[in-house]
């Protein structure tokens, strides 16, 4: 048997996130082109005689800062070491950066032997949201280095280039504005997944704000059946989406090796629990 590790290419990606869809991950229908375009030399493969078997990414986001997902081994090679092999080859690609991810908790004593601290955790919410009129306006690349700005001070580490990608208009992929005058102060992203939508990030000066945000994101891609991922500080909104219904389907680990950045209290809810 012979094992080799490559730099995954698009199409790979695509792959990946078809087999984090059979996990029951649910991935975004456009997750792959946005990721890819992050950090093209940030995806990993393991090949056995030829045949993709294992994969995961270590996304550079900033010089100073990565993050660590889509860490995926077919079950028929699990426990040969494969994955564990790949993990370790991926993580050079961090270099000296502090590396985060959101794990599953069972697998969190795993990814602290490898340095990795938990600081706290990330829930998901589900729910359904009554149809609304989209009133709030929707960004464009124009709007690229505004919403740089706040997701840094929101999230405590720069992304510049994910940003470009995720929060220009697609047809499955909407970011909504929230505006004092001509000031933006916040906005959410919302995706299409293989079930339902996704909103992430949300970014806004209030827990209302936030929840009016997810509300807009969602009806700008005409859906209702909405998941929001809310790291464990933004209580506010997590309580608003209790009232509106919403309940905690699960939760993952917070993890980083390195120093954690300092998040704001503008930050409401992740983009991805893969790229951070």
């Amino acid at each position: 048997m012979t094992t080799a590790f490559r730099i995954a290419t698009l199409t790979d990606v695509r792959m990946m996130l078809d087999w984090a869809a059979a996990e029951g991950w649910n991935p975004g229908r456009a997750d792959a082109e946005a990721f890819y375009a992050t950090d093209p030399g940030g995806f990993f493969v393991a090949e056995v005689d030829g045949k993709l078997v294992a994969a995961i990414s270590v996304v550079n986001h900033s010089d100073d800062f990565a993050f660590l997902g889509l860490y995926l081994c077919l079950p028929e090679y699990r426990g040969q070491g494969i994955g564990y092999a790949l993990w370790t080859h991926a993580l050079k690609h961090g270099e000296n950066r502090t590396v985060c991810l959101d794990g599953v908790p069972e697998q969190e004593a795993n990814y602290a032997k490898s340095g990795f601290v938990r600081t706290g955790q990330t829930r998901r919410f589900c729910g359904t949201l009554p149809a609304a009129q989209v009133s709030l306006p929707i960004a464009s690349h124009f709007d690229t280095d505004t919403l740089t700005g706040l997701d840094y001070a929101a999230n405590g580490y720069g992304r510049r280039r994910f940003l470009e990608t995720w929060t220009d208009q697609h047809g499955s992929r909407k970011t909504v504005l929230l505006k004092r005058g001509d000031a933006i102060s916040g906005f959410a992203t919302a995706r299409l997944c293989r079930q339902g939508c996704k909103i992430g990030p949300v970014v806004a000066p209030s827990a209302d704000d936030a929840f009016g945000l997810v509300l807009q994101a969602a009806a700008a891609l005409n859906q209702t059946e909405v998941i929001v991922d809310v790291p464990d500080h933004a209580t506010g909104l997590t309580d608003v989406l209790r009232e509106a219904g919403f309940v905690e389907t699960f939760s993952t680990a917070r993890m980083y090796r390195g120093s954690p950045p300092a998040m704001g209290e503008t930050l409401h809810a992740i983009a991805t629990m893969e790229l951070g």
